[in-house]
């Protein structure tokens, strides 16, 4: 049985409550007996059926909008596509010294070009990016918190929707779809 990792975009923030158990409940609805979340922030490992990709994201968006009345986006990889997330990184010192200001966005389609551009001008501060097919690395060099980063570039019809996970979380979930 081959693992699908499923990354819920914007809960547990702003109201949008998702716990573990909704993640499980809902798992275990959709026929995915053995599911594992990692930390409280929309992540979830599937193992069984065979269908991946858009289709699944779909049914779990279906799923959950059922279950719970909340519609919201699900972003799904396979082991194969994180592990290749993971060697795509172009900040392998971040990724080492600061994990947690490295962070991926992963998304339902490439970035455009022109999205690229957007980001780039947005860009006042020290941070750094790099689009790579259906993920965003963006290195945080002085701390998210410290970003002047204008946020509206996001907004644009350009930019795919996704959802976002620092480098430490990455690494957790290739170690949950290694096992």
């Amino acid at each position: 049985m081959s693992p699908h990792i499923a990354l819920l975009r914007a809960v547990n923030v702003g109201g949008r409550k998702v716990l573990k158990d909704d993640l499980l409940g809902l798992a275990k609805d959709l026929g995915f007996d053995d599911a594992k979340t990692l930390l409280a922030s929309g992540n979830l490992v599937l193992w069984g059926q065979g269908e991946g990709g858009e289709a699944l994201e779909k049914r779990l968006e279906d799923g959950l909008e059922a279950r719970m009345g909340l519609r919201t986006d699900f972003m799904v990889r396979t082991p194969a596509e994180l592990k290749a997330i993971i060697a795509a990184n172009p900040f392998h010192e971040q990724a080492t010294t600061r994990p947690n200001h490295l962070l991926v966005n992963f998304l339902k389609a490439p970035i455009e070009p022109d999205a690229v551009d957007i980001l780039r001008a947005a860009i006042t501060g020290r941070e750094e990016f790099h689009a790579e097919g259906r993920e965003l690395y963006i290195d945080f060099k002085d701390g998210i918190g410290e970003s002047m980063l204008d946020h509206d570039w996001k907004k644009t019809k350009r930019y795919p929707t996704g959802t976002t996970r620092n480098w430490n979380t990455v690494g957790k979930l290739a170690q949950m779809v290694d096992q």
